[in-house]
């Protein structure tokens, strides 16, 4: 057969090689309406769900008791359910309808009625809605911060160079496990070497990640996972009890804490229950209301494969952000692991959260090239860093993020590297050579940095657990060593634990050593000339791009 030259050209098209699926609803390859989700319902007795969503409470599984119990508010509950669907959508969209009216009808709503709602919405009425209803008013980013030789010396030099950029929170991970104390006292030093307030976190085994946060070293905590289905849970040996417990641990140590879910992770697991993928994802958010944390890192994360190769999948993953943000949660809204191979496909799904903004457009923006990035790669990564701040210049849209001049980057890299030598010489560490340093202010990645040796940094990092050396022990060690900012910062850092003013809901801490949350910086969007504006000292800062030239020169 003789082929079209256009679809032979066509074919080569990166988007070509991402993977796409019909809809199979029996195994929830469906994103937002299967035939086998519940319709909505509710029945209370003596102050008692006795009904939730079809099923009576001598069905419900361990998700729709915990639901149940924790999350509806059961002397409302009849009221609102009553509303039709249709008119909460319409809600959600009205710049006359206050974000506290709507908070106050989703105390008594099922599972089944916010999928109901959602479906009514299409994405730019879910983008509307999401702007009013995000928890604090100035939208900020997350980035990761990872090396695959787990480099002490240049992770600290990126997490300086994220936290010039603009970043209010900063995660790794790493590839050997044993490597994770270091990974944790390189993001608290370089990014304090940027500037006061910016949160860490070391994605870990949770026992390991805990220990961290209760050492100081970190700061919070987001990859605490939870499914919509009861299989799926106990194949990951846990319950809503049991994440909630976790949870308060954190939280009785002055760590922040999000839970950590997405559409697809049923689907991955083979647990969907025949249900939709964004039903099971409610059921999720509805989880981490009922107990108490702070938000969720959402927008389907490690399993976005799965919605993105079915119908509706990119609308269902906003629908999932739009669905914390009604619990009256902090959500980080994902984009923080790569999809496709379509520059076009992966900008489009980025403007969804981009554009309406929230409390953080990505959950794991990689600071670093996605070649380090020991999260799986992210959605954009250090070689976009241009191309996102044109496009908030191009938009007149706050990402978080800001310009930034070559020589600065460079000095705070060297500063943040030094401080590290400084750091490991004093505590008896393996030596931070000046060919380390020199490299680690210089680097792209990894490949840019000389060999280290590994067997006697493991042996290192593992005394930090095994002695307790805490980040007050770091502090002191800097301030010692000449470094008395980054150590006051630090110090600042410990005394927010104390205070606990970072625990209210979308919290994140200025370069002033200021808490700004939804108590102090509430969203009040209602439409134009209200919510979040950008100050002119911000918007002069955002289109000021090192690129740009000025005409009168050539005058």
């Amino acid at each position: 057969m003789r082929r079209s030259k256009r679809f032979e050209i066509l074919e080569q098209r990166p988007v070509n090689k991402d993977g796409f699926v019909t809809e199979w609803p029996e195994m929830g390859f469906v994103a937002m309406r299967s035939p086998n989700d519940p319709k909505p319902s509710i029945a209370v007795e003596n102050g008692r769900v006795i009904e939730l969503d079809g099923k009576k409470r001598g069905d419900f599984d361990m998700i729709d008791q915990f639901i149940a119990d924790y999350t509806i508010d059961a002397k409302v509950a009849e009221r609102v359910m009553a509303i039709d669907s249709l008119e909460i959508a319409r809600k959600l969209v009205d710049i006359h309808v206050s974000r506290d009216e709507i908070i106050a009808l989703t105390r008594g709503i099922t599972p089944a009625k916010v999928l109901e709602v959602l479906n009514h919405l299409n994405v730019v009425e879910m983008m509307m809605a999401l702007q009013k209803m995000r928890a604090r008013k100035t939208p900020s980013n997350q980035c990761h911060v990872t090396n695959v030789r787990d480099n002490p010396v240049l992770m600290a030099a990126d997490a300086a160079e994220a936290g010039l950029r603009g970043f209010d929170e900063e995660e790794t991970t790493v590839g050997v496990v044993r490597y994770a104390p270091f990974n944790a006292l390189a993001l608290l030093i370089g990014s304090q070497t940027a500037r006061g307030g910016i949160l860490t976190q070391d994605a870990l085994e949770e026992a390991t990640e805990l220990r961290l946060a209760m050492l100081g070293l970190t700061s919070y905590a987001e990859t605490i996972s939870i499914y919509g289905t009861e299989q799926v849970f106990v194949d990951g040996d846990d319950t809503p009890w049991s994440k909630s417990f976790l949870a308060s641990a954190y939280a009785s140590r002055g760590a922040k804490m999000r839970f950590t879910s997405g559409t697809g992770s049923e689907v991955q697991m083979a647990g969907a229950e025949g249900k939709s993928m964004l039903y099971l994802e409610i059921r999720c958010i509805m989880m981490a209301k009922g107990s108490g944390v702070q938000g969720l890192q959402n927008g389907s994360i490690s399993c976005i494969g799965v919605p993105a190769a079915v119908p509706s999948g990119i609308r269902a993953i906003l629908a999932e952000n739009l669905a914390t943000t009604l619990f009256d949660m902090e959500v980080a809204s994902g984009n923080d692991q790569t999809f496709s191979h379509s520059e076009i496909r992966r900008s489009a799904k980025l403007l969804l959260q981009m554009l309406p903004g929230t409390d953080f457009i990505f959950s794991g923006y990689s600071a670093v090239p996605n070649s380090d990035n020991m999260f799986a790669g992210s959605n954009m990564d250090a070689g976009d860093l241009d191309d996102y701040l044109i496009l908030q210049r191009d938009m007149m849209v706050d990402g978080g993020l800001r310009p930034v001049e070559e020589e600065h980057v460079l000095e705070v890299r060297y500063q943040a590297a030094k401080a590290m030598q400084a750091v490991f010489d004093e505590l008896g560490f393996p030596e931070i050579t000046d060919e380390e340093v020199e490299a680690a202010t210089y680097a792209n990645s990894s490949e840019d940095m000389p060999q280290r040796n590994v067997v006697e940094d493991l042996k290192a990092a593992e005394r930090i657990l095994r002695e307790g050396i805490t980040g007050l022990d770091i502090a002191l060690v800097l301030a010692k060593c000449g470094y008395r900012t980054v150590a006051e910062r630090i110090f600042a850092m410990l005394k927010q634990r104390v205070a606990g003013d970072y625990l209210h809901t979308s919290a994140i801490i200025d370069k002033d050593n200021v808490v700004v949350s939804a108590v102090n910086d509430m969203n009040d969007y209602r439409g134009p000339g209200t919510g979040y504006r950008m100050s002119a000292e911000r918007w002069e800062e955002i289109k000021t791009i090192r690129q740009a030239i000025s005409p009168s020169e050539f005058g």
